[in-house]
């Protein structure tokens, strides 16, 4: 558990720390008293130099040991407050994948599709069993073709079905991501929507690429700060430009007014290539600028996946990412327990030494 700076609810009650100088003098005049009250008695004198130096040092550990523990009882009374690295609590991720025509381009090998496809599994694999999936996959539409579940299987089936498909709708992806992590809270009738003939999603909700329906709007939200949502975040991989349905950054701006995080991921060259499909042949580059202000909008980040290799280590960084968080926690049960250890330390040495507490 790593922990950074703490600061303190109760800073006042610091204060109480210049008790310890006080005990510490308090320990030194005992001392200095029993001393005194032992060259009185002669007998009590050679029995003390007898014991010799080793008697000495130990006979200090536990006041010691005590002191240390008023110390985090102290420290424990001012309520103190530390950023810890503790297991997440996200409970759902929305994985949003290109389908486009480009993903057949071979620069990120065997292809971007299969690639990604590889890394999304993996991905999966190492998440924890708590953490439900869901899948969207988008080209001119975007689609729900796995519902979130903690059924690896069907999450592994659905990216297996996967089939190109024209045109890039990015901004639709996040959309209805975001319906799945807010079921009947965003109205895709707003955005246009319907029913696909998707062959591996049959109960996929989907937006298309015609123009909104008249008067339609999504419900106003009451914006909550970016980033503030932790039960949900999506990933979204791309390796091209948006080319039809809802704007990118209105939908990254959707997603930050619901505190969902959006990681960006970005596959293949910047430069692009040229690919052909079904009888036509573009050259396809990678919209880093778009895909950086989407994660900076939503307090999500970017990651540039240029080869197989690559994509397969940001996926392995965004499981650490999102298994883990740091959040600010009082942690004065800690420092109570430390105190508690200390003083049974304390005793239990002054026991085994000299039978007798202190």
């Amino acid at each position: 558990m790593n922990t950074l700076p703490m600061s303190f609810l109760w800073p006042q009650l610091l204060w109480l720390l210049l008790l310890l100088p006080l005990l510490v003098l308090l320990y030194l005049w005992i001392l200095r008293r029993r001393r005194r009250v032992s060259l009185r008695y002669a007998s009590l004198s050679i029995v003390r130099e007898a014991m010799g130096t080793a008697t000495n040092w130990r006979r200090h550990v536990p006041p010691v040991l005590l002191l240390l523990a008023f110390a985090a009882l102290l420290l424990a009374a001012a309520r103190p407050m530390a950023t810890v690295t503790l297991p997440s609590t996200q409970q759902t991720i929305i994985l949003a994948m290109d389908v486009s025509g480009s993903m057949r381009a071979t620069d990120v090998e065997p292809n971007r599709l299969v690639a990604s496809q590889n890394a999304a599994k993996a991905f999966i694999k190492e998440l924890p069993r708590h953490v439900k999936v869901g899948i969207v996959a988008f080209a001119g539409s975007a689609q729900v073709v796995q519902p979130a579940t903690l059924n690896r299987e069907d999450l592994n089936t659905a990216i297996d079905k996967f089939q190109l498909q024209r045109a890039t709708a990015i901004g639709s992806a996040i959309v209805v991501a975001l319906s799945e992590i807010f079921p009947g809270q965003i109205d895709l009738a707003s955005v246009t929507w319907g029913r696909h003939s998707d062959p591996f999603g049959p109960r996929g909700r989907a937006i298309d690429q015609r123009p909104p329906a008249a008067g339609g709007a999504t419900p106003p939200v009451e914006p909550v700060p970016p980033g503030s949502y932790g039960s949900a975040a999506v990933i979204l991989l791309t390796d091209g430009q948006r080319t039809t349905g809802v704007d990118t950054l209105e939908a990254a701006q959707m997603a930050a007014d619901r505190g969902v995080r959006v990681y960006t991921v970005g596959v293949g060259t910047v430069d692009g290539e040229v690919i052909g499909f079904e009888g036509w042949s573009m050259r396809v580059r990678l919209d880093e600028d778009t895909l950086k202000e989407v994660a900076r909008t939503t307090r999500g980040e970017y990651f540039h996946a240029g080869t197989a290799e690559n994509l397969r280590q940001v996926y392995e960084s965004l499981s650490t990412r999102l298994t883990v968080e740091k959040r600010e926690t009082e942690v004065t049960a800690l420092l109570a327990l430390v105190a508690a250890v200390l003083v049974l330390l304390s005793a239990g040495l002054s026991l085994y030494w000299f039978n007798r507490v202190l």
